[in-house]
């Protein structure tokens, strides 16, 4: 009742379908969600589980994987800090909890895909997601996808894409977990999961509660004198809850259905210098669900989802909704070779403060690999894609994994690819008033991309060479008394990525390592005029240089863990007049897991953010805090 009627402003074409994926959903929980016992008596054979399509069919694509245990060091802060720690994606930080969105290789935070479940998770209105907002708690599962991957992914994925996944695991037993985290500032964090599973049903629930008053110095560089002065506009409270159901309903057949409710309450911190007190609430409904059927060689899936988005920002309300519905097949006619192919409809709802609009879209796409020997695969992707009365011209990509060189204790391996990305204009470049122009082309770019991999026993090194241009790119500029979007510019962007691991010991010690360096060299080609300052000058806020060290070390249930990392200089502006000086952090963390109580674990953790106590700036005018202590503290059973 409480979901058929937060959505009954959905348009009428979207609300049978929308109730009938919840009354699936209900029936779901009602029908099966009461006799675990019962159920978990039942003998079955294992269900073959099918990777998803990005990592089947994204030969010569650079990707980056963290599974439930890698995240586990960042339960208590957001998506924007794991990859900005863990990964070359630059974030562009408004302050602790305020606005993070991510820039893949010089693109924008538009150029970059976000998958909740499969379920796209960009905002249609503005085009992208704000990563402050997605806890690490309430994912199990995280991985980055580079480049142009508009044959596999769809709208969006120019730059690079974030896929996030949330799943009951089938375990041997159930488990509890409370956390608590006390840090600087007035802030804390309160996280709670628990799971239950039998040999058929597996149920997990996350819920999750930050309170962060953000009361830190910082000094003031727009005043005279440049005083230290308190943050005392930056409070931020989220909470949320994640719900997930894993079914194995035969041999051979599996539902598996999540929902998401998250809600974030925000003061938006000023920039130095102002007195404005903007206040920001957000709230969420993401769901998903996933129908699966086993053959000998084949697989069919059906997936249905929502969400609903709505923002508030000094009580001007602004409400989004998608519904999405597909299905795809996949075959596997011999050992070499398998294919993939779907359709995915999404109705798009847009009910803002100057505008009221809809949009439909169908997606029709085709993937194969082949794999002549265990040492090299292919790969071939093909998109069709249509939205309104527009039609976008076919997006392919291809790609190759090839380990030329394989030893008994080393191996290197080549990867190549070529894709084509693009992005539709979003609702408020479209239907915006005043200045929305319909008319608008999507973006598209082409990336071509070649890395070697190299692994030898635990120590492994990649180096990765890419290039990508965008056209199309959509900017606003000023008309008459107000602004409107075109198409203008064409942006190039060209970088090597490396990174590399190393596992050793040391007597009684454990040693991890990991670091990565980025060059990226962001440009326009096309500017808005003949003589625009901007050409051949770096992107804003796009750092040419960017560096990553962190290494751990355990020793039995004891372990300590450095991190450290280097941005570069950014410009300001388009022109390139003014630049925020380059900033190095460290982080330092400890963690004892050898506390128990009878059967109940108590791991202890203490972590020091920004240690050197740095003044910094990632946005001009945003000040970040310094030296944080955080102290977590949680009791598993």
């Amino acid at each position: 009742y409480f979901i058929s009627s937060h959505f009954s402003s959905s348009p009428d074409r979207i609300q049978p379908l929308i109730r009938l994926g919840m009354i699936l959903l209900v029936w779901a929980f009602t029908f099966f969600g009461s006799d675990i016992q019962k159920i978990d008596t039942v003998g079955l054979q294992e269900i073959e589980v099918i990777s998803p399509a990005y990592e089947r069919f994204g030969q010569g694509q650079k990707s980056i994987k963290w599974s439930q245990k890698d995240l586990e060091a960042y339960q208590s802060r957001s998506l924007a800090d794991l990859l900005a720690d863990q990964s070359p994606v630059f974030i562009r930080s408004y302050g602790p909890g305020m606005l993070a969105s991510p820039s893949f290789r010089g693109s924008s935070a538009g150029h970059t895909a976000v998958f909740w479940n499969g379920i796209p998770l960009n905002s249609p209105s503005l085009g992208q997601s704000d990563f402050s907002l997605l806890p690490v708690f309430a994912i199990d599962q995280a991985s980055l996808q580079f480049g142009s991957s508009g044959a596999l992914l769809g709208n969006e994925a120019i730059g690079g894409s974030v896929n996030l996944k949330s799943q009951a695991g089938f375990q041997e037993k159930s488990s509890l977990l409370l956390s608590q985290e006390f840090s600087s500032f007035g802030n804390y964090q309160t996280n709670v999961k628990g799971s239950i599973s039998g040999k058929k049903l597996a149920l997990q629930s996350k819920i999750y509660h930050q309170f962060a008053a953000n009361k830190y110095p910082f000094r003031n560089l727009a005043l005279p004198g440049t005083p230290i002065q308190e943050q005392d506009h930056a409070q931020v409270i989220q909470k949320g809850i994640v719900a997930d159901l894993n079914w194995r309903i035969s041999d051979n057949k599996s539902l598996k259905t999540s929902i998401w409710l998250h809600q974030a309450e925000r003061e938006i911190q000023p920039p130095m210098g102002s007195s404005t007190q903007d206040f920001q609430e957000d709230q969420a409904l993401r769901w998903s669900m996933n129908y699966e059927v086993f053959k000998k060689k084949s697989t069919l899936s059906f997936q249905s989802g929502l969400v609903r988005e709505e923002l508030i920002f000094n009580e001007i309300e602004n409400n989004t909704s998608q519904f999405i519905l597909g299905g795809t097949w996949d075959y596997f006619p011999t050992e070499q070779l398998s294919y993939h192919s779907g359709a995915r409809i999404t109705l798009v709802k847009g009910d803002l403060s100057t505008y009221a609009a809809t949009d439909e879209r169908l997606e029709i796409f085709q993937s194969a690999k082949y794999s002549p020997t265990n040492r090299l695969s292919l790969s071939l992707n093909l998109r069709q894609l249509g939205y309104g009365d527009q039609l976008v011209p076919l997006i392919p990509g291809a790609g190759l994994d090839w380990t030329f060189l394989e030893q008994k204790n080393q191996s290197l391996e080549l990867k190549i690819s070529a894709g084509r990305g693009f992005k539709v204009p979003t609702l408020n470049d479209r239907f915006w008033s005043p200045g929305g122009n319909p008319e608008l082309l999507p973006e598209n770019s082409w990336n071509v991309e070649s890395g070697l991999h190299w692994k030898k026993n635990s120590f492994s090194q990649s180096l990765t060479f890419y290039s990508m241009n965008v056209d199309n790119w959509i900017i606003w500029l000023p008309q008459g008394s107000f602004w409107s979007p075109q198409n203008i510019r064409k942006v190039r962007s060209d970088g090597v990525e490396y990174q590399g691991s190393m596992k050793f010991k040391t007597g009684a010690v454990d040693w991890i390592s990991q670091w990565q360096y980025s060059l990226n060299r962001a440009v326009s080609l096309v500017g808005i005029s003949q003589n625009d300052p901007s050409l051949g000058k770096q992107l804003p806020y796009t750092p040419r240089h960017q560096a990553g060290l962190s290494l751990q070390a355990q020793v039995q249930r004891f372990s300590i863990q450095a991190q450290t990392n280097y941005t570069g200089e950014r410009k300001i502006t388009a022109d390139n007049p003014r630049t925020l000086s380059p900033f190095f952090l460290a982080d330092l963390g400890i963690s004892y897991t050898g506390f128990s109580i009878s059967k109940i674990q108590i791991p202890l953790q203490v972590r020091i953010q920004n240690l050197l106590n740095t003044q910094y700036q990632v946005i001009y005018l945003r000040p970040m805090p310094g030296r944080s202590i955080h102290f977590t503290i949680s009791f598993q059973l």
